[in-house]
Order: C-alpha cells, then structure tokens, then sequence
C-alpha cells in the first residue's frame, strides 16, 4: 500500500490493549495497535518493537509475515514456560510479558482511591459477581451524615457548608510522602496520595525514581569513612524509559554504598518535569525523583521486596 501524503489519520484516539505499544505506521504517519508475538503483520502493521519483536517475511507470503521474537531467555512462572517475547494474563488483574528472562507485568485493574465528598459521602469498592476488578460504588447516608462525612477533609466553617463549586476552595489539603523507589536500581517507580485537586478527591501520583544505575561504578571510600553516601556521574547522562530517551542531559546525585553492611536510600528529594523523545518521534512528560540527600543505615530491603512489601522506610519531604 503507497504512502500518501499530506498524512490522514483517523479522528477518534487509537485504542489498544492493555500492555500494546502504540507505533508509527511504514509512512511514518499514524500511530498503529503495535502487532504481538505470532500476529500476522505488514508494513502498516508493525511489530511491537519495544518488546524485541520483529516481523518475519519467510514464513507467510503476499506482503504479509509474523511476528517473532529475537532470540531470548525464556521465564519461568510457577513451573509454566514463557517465550521471550510472549505475552500472558497470569491472574484476570495482570497483564503481563516476557522479556528476555525477566517479566514485566502492568495492572489491569485500577488502583485509584476515592475521597468521601459531598456528592459522594460514602465511598466504597466492591466485588461484583462475574467481574474480576472491584468497583466504586456510593452509599446512601442521610443529609446530615452526606455533610458530616465529607466535612472531615474540609476546613471547618460553622458559617456554612462547603458547596459542590466550591470545593478546592474549602479543601484541606493532605499528601502523603513519596513511597520508596520500588527499584533498588535502574529506572523505578515512587507514589504517594494526595486530594490536592480541584475535585478535592484522594488520587493516587507517581514518579520516575533512579537511586542508582545498575552498572554504577563503585567509589572507593575516603580515609576514615565507611560510606559514599552521594557520588555524582563523571559525565552527564540522559535518562532511558520505556524505549525513550530524555530530550535534555542530567547530572544527578545518586545514592552510593557502604562497607560495613550499610545501604544508602534517599532522604531529600525533589520532583522534576523530564520530557522524553521517544524513537517514533512523539514527546512526553513524566515526574522524576532527583535526589539532593542520601542516607545510610541498616535497614535495608530484601530480596524481591516490591512483593514482600517489609520496606517501609520514607523520605522527609519532597523540597522543589
């Protein structure tokens, strides 16, 4: 099929599966539902190439091949063998992936946490029959129980109640801090909760975190010390997300290493708008951690302790 030109993309945004790349067609014109492992493609039905895929012409013919995978560890989960490449839903809320021996999974279901207000006194998630993800659904409570309710994360007034165009006006503000990386290296993930909005509602925020490059070099302590608690890279460096690459260099502090036992964690951050060039040409923007102050100490994270859930120590403040 030729290109044509100027481009015509469709009007309505792309939808595509949860865990699908969004890629640029063979004319470099309109984003695509990228195609998965053994999934027939073509020029403008692109292979995921975000996921190591490609798309192999040999085997099907009249301009059309299948996606394959480039040679690979395969992943073992609970005994069940998974191609590199492959994706699977392990559980109804995880879509997940091989890549490469490691697997990488995103939620299917949303996380999202909702404040009691006054449209919505009662809040609560509930699982419904024959669905796999719970849902929010609002109970009713009577008018002055609808106010008493809502009025726990507003200022109080005894001169009059809050009204609905009135909230951020009347919302007390309440953020939690910044959880820890959930990497102890390599690119990661911080949240915390926050109503600081103008529905005044308890939302859920994240971060790109980076405490330290996996291939960091290892800085030889000074006489007398046991610990480096800040290096810095000798170079400037540009920051890799999902197949993107940061539009400007940085140089940041990174936490270092101890050697007595000791590990190193953030103490004082702050967050920064870093904006991403992605190989399809597109640009976005995601918060990132940077970090201005580490500390050492003995309570470390353990082994796969994103599952374990035992690290539990957070940072003093997020300072701009």
């Amino acid at each position: 099929q030729a290109c044509t030109y100027p481009c015509q993309c469709p009007s309505q945004p792309l939808q595509c599966p949860a865990g699908t790349s969004h890629v640029l067609d063979a004319c470099g014109c309109c984003k695509v539902c990228a195609r998965q492992l053994g999934e027939l493609c073509s020029p403008q039905k692109p292979c995921d190439h975000h996921k190591g895929l490609y798309c192999d012409f040999s085997k099907i013919h009249r301009g059309s091949g299948i996606c394959l995978a480039h040679e690979g560890a395969t992943c073992d989960l609970l005994g069940k063998i998974y191609h590199n490449g492959e994706s699977f839903q392990p559980t109804c809320k995880l879509q997940c992936i091989c890549m490469d021996g490691a697997i990488g999974c995103i939620p299917l279901c949303s996380e999202d946490l909702r404040l009691p207000s006054p449209e919505c006194p009662n809040p609560r998630r509930v699982k419904f029959r024959n669905k796999c993800c719970e849902e929010w659904i609002c109970e009713e409570g009577s008018e002055e129980n609808r106010f008493e309710t809502a009025m726990a994360v507003f200022r109080e007034d005894p001169a009059h109640k809050p009204e609905l165009n009135d909230l951020q006006e009347n919302c007390l503000v309440q953020t939690t801090e910044w959880s820890a990386c959930s990497k102890s290296c390599g690119m990661g993930i911080s949240a915390r909760v926050t109503n600081d909005n103008p529905q005044c509602r308890l939302e859920k925020e994240t971060r790109l975190c980076m405490v330290r490059p996996c291939d960091f070099p290892m800085e030889k302590t000074k006489k007398g010390k046991k610990c480096v608690r800040t290096p810095k890279p000798r170079q400037s460096i540009h920051f890799e997300f999902s197949g993107c690459t940061s539009t400007r260099s940085y140089r940041p502090k990174f936490c270092g290493s101890c050697t007595d036992g000791r590990c190193c964690t953030p103490y004082v951050t702050s967050t920064v708008e870093v904006e991403f060039r992605c190989p399809e040409g597109d640009f976005f923007q995601r918060k990132m951690m940077f970090i201005k102050m580490c500390s050492c100490h003995y309570d470390c994270p353990r082994d796969n302790d994103i599952f374990l859930a035992t690290y539990h120590r957070r940072m003093i403040g997020d300072h701009v």
